[in-house]
């Protein structure tokens, strides 16, 4: 479940990061940095995870602190959506992180490659949306989601290090174990009502 407190953490920590980045006062740079060390305990109570290691993973950037981009690819086969089967058990549209020497398009093709073994072309960008408004949030940084109609092109299933499996589900079919961080029912409904009106505006947040 989404978690006010750590939204409150995150908040902290951004500003904490943002004081860092920009004061110039010593005693200032001293108090953000309190702040920082304030929120990964915060973050440290609320989860259990090991201060040094939300640290690890909550306190080592610099510069002013922007969301992570995550890119989903909806490709379609005689009216069915493509789902990959992940290692953990559930289901989802194929995507990840967006790399730093990647466009959208290009780091949704390639996530598609990766985890499906599926040649696709992106085609038309669905959505925008703020993470925290439509999925269950389990990282302590923000993410801005892309959803992304793709064509397929070619290929079949190649076994790799994070799925088990794909399979293409109709509307009706999908399974119930989704990864809802990743996308939930409704975010995969929205892409089977763009597919039914191409022309659609893209939605966003």
């Amino acid at each position: 479940m989404n978690d006010k407190w750590l939204e409150f953490a995150m908040q902290i920590q951004s500003i904490a990061q943002a004081g860092l980045q920009y004061g110039k006062d010593r005693y200032d740079i001293e108090r953000y940095e309190q702040l920082r060390n304030l929120a990964a305990e915060m973050i440290s109570a609320r989860t259990d995870l090991p201060l040094e290691r939300v640290n690890e993973l909550f306190c080592n950037e610099t510069g002013y602190q922007t969301p992570k981009i995550d890119t989903r690819a909806a490709v379609f086969s005689d009216g069915k959506i493509l789902l990959v089967h992940e290692n953990n058990g559930t289901w989802s549209l194929p995507g990840g992180w967006c790399d730093v020497d990647m466009s959208v398009a290009s780091n949704v093709e390639k996530e598609v490659r990766e985890e499906s073994g599926l040649n696709v072309v992106s085609e038309r960008l669905i959505a925008v949306q703020d993470w925290r408004k439509h999925n269950v949030t389990n990282y302590v940084w923000g993410v801005i989601k892309f959803f992304v109609l793709c064509r397929y092109e070619s290929g079949n299933f190649e076994e790799n290090i994070e799925t088990t499996e794909i399979g293409f589900f109709g509307r009706d079919e999908l399974p119930e174990n989704l990864a809802t961080e990743k996308n939930t029912k409704q975010q995969i409904l929205m892409c089977f009502d763009f597919l039914k009106n191409p022309d659609a505006p893209t939605l966003f947040d």
